[in-house]
């Protein structure tokens, strides 16, 4: 599990920097975020947060909603066993109310 929680941190600064050049969002919140606390705590506060982050909004309105934690975390099976079901749950939920459809694999 220690093996894949270091993977995902990985991606979560993947996605870090694929917002920065792909949809122009410097997200410097969220990079000092996982800096501080790692990807997975990072992730878990974001989708547990009752109301979406400012990253978030921005993206959405980028339409590259494919760029948030929510997305990484329900499109990406391997990490579902980092999470909850309520956290994934969660997680989709929020894209749905966004009209995002997830591309589950």
């Amino acid at each position: 599990m220690e093996r894949l929680s270091e993977q995902f941190n990985i991606a979560m600064f993947g996605i870090y920097r694929r917002a920065k050049d792909e949809a122009d969002y410097p997200a410097n919140i969220f990079l000092k975020m996982l800096s501080d606390k790692g990807g997975l705590v990072t992730a878990k506060y974001l989708i547990n947060s009752p109301k979406p982050s400012d990253g978030y909004t921005a993206l959405y309105e980028r339409n590259r909603l494919d760029l948030t934690v929510e997305a990484e975390v329900v499109e990406n099976k391997k990490w579902h066993a980092l999470f909850t079901e309520n956290e994934i749950q969660r997680a989709r939920d929020r894209l749905k109310q966004y009209r995002y459809k997830p591309k589950e694999n």
